[in-house]
């Protein structure tokens, strides 16, 4: 390219933007230095110019137009931080008819059409960067594009939700119950106003699917992925969780077997030596597994303003860099396959089960029964004594079929003994 500098538009300055133009300002040098030529924000869309922000921006630079920038024949990159996906994937699909690079850090925008958009930007020969999408400022995605190639990874596992990570300690630390934990949250701006979005497990979904379609070189179709939250988890499942050795966490987890991928959220008993139990509060980690590296581990902050500011940065970065060298469009989509993604019913797993029952003889025996019955075999069992009659039974099982251990479930709830099932958690090794 002929000119100095490259010329960035702003889709949005929200919380990312502002961490953008943040990162961009106080390490404008480095920056330069490093995309060999300056990176100047020259338009940024906004719905309200007259809007505090974050970041101080020069008021010339607003506008509520965004054709001011997708038709600007001077905007080399098309930064997307406006979330959501309409009118987001309009415009990035716009910004490549137009022969722009695009960045972004839209999670559900990547997840669910990230598979053609970066189809379209190969055939163009163009650029789609989303490292922000997944983890905040961890970076993940270019490990798993360029530095892992050369692994068969087998196993993601994951806390990509810094919300719930937040909630879960809080309840694990000073024994909230979950809507004490979610109010503090929301009250220190970790949770939303509406938090649904996070608590029931959808944005961790989003963003396994992103990590599961690059590590297994298939599109992941998001609307399967076996999705739960946390609002059912109480303080006395995790204080039991603690006296088995274990510590509760909304996991992530996407792996592949015999061709077959599984990608699933959903909480978990974490073994207390394992590597994401002592991830706390709203910082995230992703483990993986690959054939010739063995276990790597990326842990950090897993979302804010600066973090996921820096991961953008990085990316207008490179792009920067291979519009410099004429080398746009070589980091193509590596969905290459199209595996199957199998239903939770055909899958093996682990359940610590939580229950009520009559507090006699026998009772343990004909629940135990109903399990072996339907071949699921018991690891451990706990009662943790009696009230009112009743008493509360704590229940491991060891890894049995989701489909068999779920019908089992449903015998025991219909069992006359017993008064209620207060909780089903998985178990995670």
């Amino acid at each position: 390219m002929a000119k100095e500098g490259v010329q960035i538009g702003l889709l949005g300055l929200g919380n990312v933007g502002s961490g953008v133009m943040q990162v961009l300002s106080a390490n404008r040098e480095a920056i330069a230095a490093k995309a060999y030529g300056p990176l100047e924000v020259k338009r940024i869309l906004v719905r309200d110019p007259t809007k505090a922000r974050g970041a101080a921006v020069d008021p010339s630079l607003l506008t509520t137009d965004a054709r001011d920038i997708l038709g600007d024949p001077e905007i080399d990159i098309v930064c997307e931080l406006m979330g959501g996906l309409e009118p987001a994937h309009r415009y990035v699909g716009e910004a490549l008819e137009r022969g722009k690079q695009v960045v972004t850090a839209n999670k559900e925008l990547m997840a669910r059409h990230g598979h053609a958009l970066l189809a379209e930007a190969a055939r163009r020969r163009q650029d789609i960067y989303f490292e922000g999408a997944v983890a905040g400022g961890i970076p993940i995605i270019r490990p798993l594009k360029e530095d892992l190639a050369a692994n068969r990874i087998t196993r993601i596992s994951g806390i990509l939700n810094g919300t719930t990570n937040y909630i879960l300690t809080r309840m694990a630390a000073d024994g909230k119950e979950f809507a004490a934990a979610l109010a503090e949250a929301q009250a220190l701006g970790f949770a939303e106003a509406d938090p649904s979005y996070d608590i029931e497990g959808r944005d961790a979904a989003y963003k396994i699917a992103i990590l599961a379609a690059i590590a297994f070189h298939t599109p992941v179709d998001v609307e399967r992925v076996y999705h739960e939250g946390i609002t059912r988890v109480s303080p006395r499942d995790i204080v039991h969780a603690r006296d088995l050795g274990y510590v509760i966490k909304l996991v992530a987890t996407a792996s592949e077997e015999e061709g077959a991928i599984d990608v699933r959220v959903h909480p978990a008993l974490v073994p207390t030596g394992h590597p994401l139990a002592s991830v706390n509060d709203v910082f995230n980690a992703v483990l993986l597994h690959g054939d010739a590296v063995g276990d790597v581990m990326f842990f950090g902050r897993g979302a804010g303003s600066l973090p996921t500011g820096s991961a953008v940065v990085g990316d207008l970065i490179d792009v920067a860099r291979n519009l410099r060298f004429g080398a746009t469009g070589r980091v193509a989509c590596t969905c290459h396959f199209n595996k199957r993604l199998r239903e939770m019913a055909e899958l093996h797993t682990e359940n610590y089960m939580r229950l009520l029952a009559v507090d006699r003889p026998g009772v343990i025996a004909a629940i135990a029964g109903v399990l072996g019955e339907n071949q699921v075999s018991i690891d451990s069992v706990v009662q943790k004594g009696a009230q009112d009659n009743l008493a509360e039974i704590i229940w491991v099982t060891h890894p049995a079929p989701e489909a068999s251990f779920r019908a089992a479930l449903a015998r025991i709830a219909e069992l006359p003994v017993v008064h209620e099932i207060c909780s089903v958690i998985r178990v995670v090794r």
